[in-house]
């Protein structure tokens, strides 16, 4: 006979105390009068001390108090269960995370309390806004593919009847023509590899990103005389599979636009190390820095912070970490610098 176990005998404390989502007893003045170990966990907090008998809205921003306060009121007093609900909350070092919170009525003796059941879902918002990010840059690619395309055609044939111009009928003009043609193929052609940067079908191959970075480097010897650049490489025997070239071009935009955003003298660092399966790359410079809403436009083609730029060089970075499995996060502040953190896994 199989083993049968009647609800008096479990031990409801234990699945509580355990369970993988935080769990908050609340009064019906909002005090914390109980919370479980995932709380602990994921409020950053170190005892059950540091959350008992505190104010539920101390953990909550400030703009969302009034629609948590309507919810409480509807569990307390009309002992409704409280649909799922999307919010945020504050841990002990200030992060403020995403959360799904749902709110139950808890009877204990004649007393009503609140039942608060929260799940973490940071990291599941954090994937969804990157896979929004590189369906849209894929769209950008296929469009700005398709632009080339009609647009390169006319322009090599007007190339071609310039060429026969000059030989028949010589022009000073016609020089000037013809450079300024080759500027936008040369414009076009970069879009190309940038929308499809695969063009080549390059094989994949284990890349010593510590080396690629120090060679691109080499590359901007002219330009450093006023430049200090400090290294951080660690765990460079770990190893990402990937196309070496697509890396190399890669970092070499990465490079370029970090020496280009210093005015007169300044520092960039270069760090690279393994954590939790991931390589991490963060180029890191003290330029003139980037707005927070320009940050959120870089890497989308023909969006640049320079006067001259055209935002390919970047748009190429993000299609190359994105396509090798891999992140990139910007944090700039206006008149410090910036600094680009790229994630590519070990594989």
């Amino acid at each position: 006979m199989g083993l049968k176990i009647e609800a008096t005998d479990i031990d409801f404390h234990q699945l509580i105390e355990y369970s993988l989502n935080s769990i908050w007893i609340v009064s019906q003045e909002g005090k914390i009068v109980y919370c479980n170990r995932a709380c602990l966990e994921l409020l950053k907090f170190a005892s059950t001390e540091d959350i008992l008998y505190k104010n539920l809205y101390d953990f909550l921003p400030s703009d969302i108090h009034a629609g948590c306060k309507e919810r409480l009121k509807r569990v307390l007093q009309k002992q409704e269960i409280v649909e799922r609900a999307e919010q945020k909350m504050i841990c002990s070092d200030g992060e403020v995370i995403d959360i799904e919170i749902t709110a139950a009525p808890y009877y204990l003796k004649d007393m009503i309390l609140t039942q608060v059941i929260i799940r973490d879902i940071t990291d599941r918002k954090r994937t969804e806004t990157l896979l929004k990010e590189r369906v849209k840059l894929a769209s950008i690619g296929q469009i700005a593919a398709g632009i080339v395309h009609e647009v390169k055609n006319p322009l090599t044939s007007v190339k071609g009847f310039l060429q026969l111009l000059k030989e028949s009928q010589p022009h000073p003009y016609i020089n000037t023509m013809e450079a300024e043609l080759e500027k936008a193929l040369e414009t076009l052609e970069n879009l190309l590899h940038v929308s499809k940067p695969d063009l080549h079908e390059e094989p994949f191959v284990p890349i010593d990103l510590c080396k690629e970075l120090t060679s691109v480097l080499f590359l901007f010897q002219e330009k450093l005389y006023n430049v200090e650049i400090e290294w951080d490489l660690r765990d460079s025997e770990k190893k990402v599979f990937g196309k070496r070239n697509l890396f190399l071009k890669a970092f070499f935009n990465l490079m370029k636009n970090a020496i280009e955003g210093i005015q007169g003298k300044g520092k960039i660092r270069i760090e690279h190390y393994y954590k939790s399966g991931q390589i991490h790359i963060k180029v890191s410079d003290t330029g003139v820095g980037i707005s927070e809403d320009k940050v959120k436009l870089l890497g989308t083609p023909f969006f640049s912070t320079k006067s001259e730029g055209t935002g390919l060089g970047l748009t190429q970075v993000f299609t190359t970490i994105h396509k090798h499995g891999g992140n990139i996060s910007v944090q700039s502040v206006v008149g410090k610098g910036t600094t680009f953190h790229i994630q590519l896994p070990v594989k």
